[in-house]
């Protein structure tokens, strides 16, 4: 099995700035989305560098009619004090991921066996970009939409697939996974709300599991979500942790 770190996660946008301290990704066709427009530090900046970088993001995005600020902190390191209390007195959301890794023969759940799960095909795309876009509504209507876009280009990329879950005709889950040489991403693990805890999220990773089993599988996780306990509970493997810090600016 590799050793996994998160330079092994997929991230959307492309690189429009490298320097010896940060990457600055962008996305000119999904500007709404948070995790394809930001700043990922490569080492922990001083709070004067920090401040300079914010100035040059936050110009770089009203250009753009982006209002938001995102930067992302080098793995397996907290946010120093002087920076954490910047962020925390100016509005910053703050929060760390955590990433996980399994080998397929490892996987343990109970997971139903009542629902169908397969891969998504031009036959029902529709079905897939359906359950996404009522399930993106929450996050507004443009932001929806400009997914709708994402997910039909993505649909075309060879290393991406799609699967959605039905309920006899109802789709009522999906995933989506990102495939490289030696790992398969599990990303966006979404149940309808009305079919949560019934093993529906674990008929989807089995899936994955089947199909990716030469691979290793990995996913990121909200470090202080509920979901994160259930990967323990399956046999996920912790491989370290990532703070990052979000500003919405209206």
């Amino acid at each position: 099995m590799p050793n996994i770190t998160f330079n092994h996660i997929h991230r959307d946008g492309q690189v429009i700035l490298e320097t010896m301290e940060y990457k600055h990704f962008h996305d000119a066709d999904f500007l709404s989305r948070y995790d394809s427009n930001l700043i990922t530090w490569k080492s922990m900046p001083s709070i004067g560098l920090f401040k300079e970088i914010e100035d040059t993001l936050r110009n770089f995005h009203l250009q753009k009619n982006q209002k938001h600020l995102k930067f992302i902190f080098p793995p397996n390191e907290k946010i120093n004090n002087e920076i954490h209390t910047y962020l925390s007195a100016n509005n910053y959301s703050i929060g760390f991921l955590e990433l996980y890794s399994i080998h397929p023969k490892n996987f343990n759940a109970n997971k139903n066996e009542t629902v169908r799960v397969q891969f998504v095909t031009e036959k029902n795309i529709e079905d897939f970009l359906h359950l996404q876009y009522d399930e993106d509504l929450q996050f507004g209507e443009s932001y929806a939409k400009e997914k709708q876009k994402y997910l039909r280009s993505q649909h075309m990329v060879d290393n991406v697939h799609y699967i959605i879950t039905y309920n006899q005709s109802k789709p009522i889950g999906s995933v989506i996974v990102f495939e490289k040489e030696d790992t398969a991403e599990i990303d966006n693990l979404f149940v309808e709300d009305s079919n949560q805890r019934k093993g529906i999220g674990s008929a989807l990773q089995q899936f994955v599991m089947d199909h990716f089993h030469n691979k290793t599988i990995i996913l990121v996780a909200d470090g202080e979500g509920t979901p994160r306990e259930m990967y323990q509970r399956q046999n996920y493997r912790l491989e370290g942790f990532q703070y990052e810090a979000l500003k919405v600016e209206e």
